[in-house]
């Protein structure tokens, strides 16, 4: 049987946000790490042969990648782009799908990667670099917040591209940016925003992209998981006034005019 993960194909529109690249973490740890793997290329982009039938140790996810660690090997590192989706099979002996870059199979299951952005060896210097380029991620347990809260208030642009700049925070795409922003009671357009209002930002993100892994999709309410705040609404769920849209850091920004007035 085959099955996609939830949060892939038909359920996350444009890039998938941090939330859904460490559930495909969570669940591919589960079903491969600490066994032997055999890796394939099918679609002939990707070498896999030094790989297959390695042992991997672990799947990682930072901000929006993942990153394979296998025994005596280079890291394999998975960028999924805008394009990029898992596919999970129940059963491993059915044929990949055209296209499929990289195919991670046991016995009992296999994964095939499809159109993703970056599928590449790393080395460990690599790899550190690739970290070290990143942000804080709210969904990592070795985040720092105050870590977090220094690069945000050192930022000098709107907090709005701030939070989708991935060396000041990683993981955050624009519809957390729009519910994130919205829950903290911040206009995207904000500027110096002060520490307290960070700390504040980065708790609510620490707490939502939580709800939101488990779920596997953006969740801004509880009680009511697949509502919206402000995203892709024409009024706000709040209070009904009618939610604005600019253009902000390449993509679209959203806010209440009652709930994050400028001038907060």
């Amino acid at each position: 049987m085959m099955r996609a993960p939830p949060g892939s194909r038909g359920t996350s529109p444009g890039m998938p946000e941090g939330h859904l690249i460490h559930r495909h973490a969570a669940e591919q740890r589960a079903d491969l790490a600490g066994r032997a793997v055999r890796v394939s290329g099918p679609q002939g982009r990707f070498d896999a042969r030094p790989w297959d039938g390695r042992m991997l140790t672990e799947v990682e996810a930072v901000g929006k990648h993942l990153l394979y660690h296998f025994e005596d090997t280079p890291t394999v590192h998975v960028h999924l782009g805008m394009r990029g989706i898992f596919l999970r099979y129940d059963g491993p002996g059915t044929s990949p799908r055209p296209g499929t870059r990289l195919r991670l199979a046991t016995d009992e299951v296999a994964y095939d990667l499809i159109a993703p952005s970056r599928c590449e060896a790393l080395a460990a210097a690599q790899v550190a670099a690739l970290r070290g380029s990143l942000g804080p991620d709210p969904l990592r347990a070795d985040a720092v917040p105050e870590q977090a809260v220094a690069r945000l208030t050192a930022f000098t642009g709107p907090v709005g591209a701030a939070v989708l700049d991935q060396k000041v925070w990683s993981g955050i795409g624009n519809a957390w940016r729009a519910e994130l922003l919205f829950l903290a009671g911040l206009h995207p357009n904000a500027r110096g925003v002060s520490p307290e209002a960070a700390g504040r930002l980065w708790d609510t993100a620490v707490t939502y992209l939580a709800l939101g892994r488990d779920a596997g999709q953006v969740v801004s309410d509880p009680d009511a998981p697949s509502e919206r705040w402000v995203y892709r609404r024409e009024h706000c769920r709040r209070c009904g006034a009618p939610v604005l849209t600019w253009q902000l850091a390449s993509r679209t920004a959203y806010s209440c005019p009652m709930e994050q007035q400028e001038c907060r």
